[in-house]
């Protein structure tokens, strides 16, 4: 097939050119030389942390992942098994601490304020537990059972899949990372500024009056605020990966165009139908998983099914937490947003069987613009509001 018909990914020249001779190159970009297969094979079993993540051969001009070698198959079986091991014994650990920790702090709450604020607070604490603790412990069970189970001459199932994510992983994202530099500086001032955090959500949260927002803008403002540091952690690690996806797929004027649209209608929705206060960048988010949702089904030879099928199970560890966590998430925007971005995808991107990305158009960039404009002019007015 010639490489016009195949996706980015897929080529043989998506990754960059190998070295002489043999060797790896770990997540950061650093390059080892190493004397042969024997060796390099040595290398990927030492593989304590999973550092390993594309190797060169001499037989091959670009670099590859080490599963395209069939050599290295043996030695990577031996490597995830332990690493699976791994992820379950911390799996563990962080659910018996973390759930010890909640229960007192349930135990507290109980006590000094009452069983609604227990109600409240056992939430949390199980959506937290689920997070940290169940989830990776669970992921660490089927991915043990995967590689017991994985016979090494046979090759490895889902290379498609994780072709796509390696490659992925290594193209560049500015305007995401600028996103995210905007909202990390507004945190920052967030915990170390004058206000407390009750005073920033009455200053530039979005504050509900009669079903509107008490002001306009807080649509624009109340998406640069964060409740506490995993509620920046788990929004601002959603950003990273869905807006690189959405960069690298579909081009940068899309990814500020479906957040600053999806966060405004996700804020509508929320004044709607939720009556307490609310803040942080969910709506925006959703939006973006909601187009990526669709814009992939829609494009399926630009991503591998397995990969699609991972943000399916995005949307619905969303919503179980939704479930878990209706007393204080905000399942209105989430809602919201994610409508939003399917329909964006639907109304701007029609279906194709093309292997090609779609191209950039002016429409696009001056599209784009404008949203960044908001964007930036939104962040600099919360700033403004929760310093003055």
């Amino acid at each position: 097939m010639p490489d016009s018909d195949q996706p980015a990914w897929q080529r043989p020249d998506a990754f960059p050119a190998a070295g002489e001779g043999w060797g790896w190159v770990d997540r950061k970009g650093r390059r080892h030389v190493c004397e042969g297969i024997a060796e390099l094979s040595a290398a990927i079993v030492d593989d304590a942390g999973a550092s390993v993540d594309m190797v060169w051969t001499p037989d091959h001009p670009h670099l590859v992942l080490p599963e395209e070698l069939p050599p290295l198959l043996p030695a990577l079986k031996e490597a995830r098994v332990r690493w699976a091991e791994w992820e379950i014994r911390e799996g563990l650990s962080q659910m018996k601490i973390f759930g010890l920790f909640m229960a007192g702090f349930a135990l507290f709450a109980f006590f000094t304020r009452g069983a609604s604020a227990m109600t409240g607070t056992l939430g949390l604490a199980l959506i937290l537990f689920l997070m940290l603790g169940f989830f990776p412990w669970y992921r660490g069970k089927k991915r043990l059972r995967r590689a017991r189970a994985w016979r090494a001459e046979e090759g490895l199932p889902d290379l498609e899949g994780l072709r796509f994510e390696t490659w992925l992983m290594a193209q560049k994202a500015p305007v995401t990372k600028l996103m995210m530099g905007a909202i990390g500086v507004v945190a920052l001032v967030q915990w170390l500024g004058p206000q407390s955090l009750a005073e920033q959500v009455k200053t530039a949260g979005l504050i509900k009056l009669n079903g509107r927002p008490e002001d306009w803008w807080r649509l624009a403002t109340a998406p640069f605020l964060h409740g506490h540091p995993l509620h920046l952690f788990f929004n601002g690690s959603a950003l990273l990966y869905l807006g690189r996806r959405m960069e690298v797929l579909v081009r940068w004027p899309h990814v500020l165009l479906v957040f600053v649209l999806s966060a405004w209608v996700g804020g509508e929705c929320s004044s709607r139908w939720v009556e307490a206060p609310s803040l942080g960048a969910s709506g925006g988010l959703m939006g973006m998983l909601g187009f990526l949702l669709v814009f992939e089904w829609l494009h399926r030879r630009l991503v591998p099914e397995s990969s699609r099928r991972r943000l399916i199970a995005g949307l619905l560890l969303t919503a179980g937490i939704g479930i878990v966590g209706f007393k204080f998430i905000d399942n209105a925007a989430h809602g919201g947003g994610l409508v939003l971005g399917m329909a964006y995808a639907f109304g701007v991107f029609p279906s194709s069987n093309s292997a090609t990305r779609p191209r950039l158009t002016w429409a696009d960039q001056i599209g784009g613009g404008a949203a960044g404009l908001v964007f930036v002019a939104a962040a600099l007015w919360t700033l403004v509001r929760i310093t003055s």
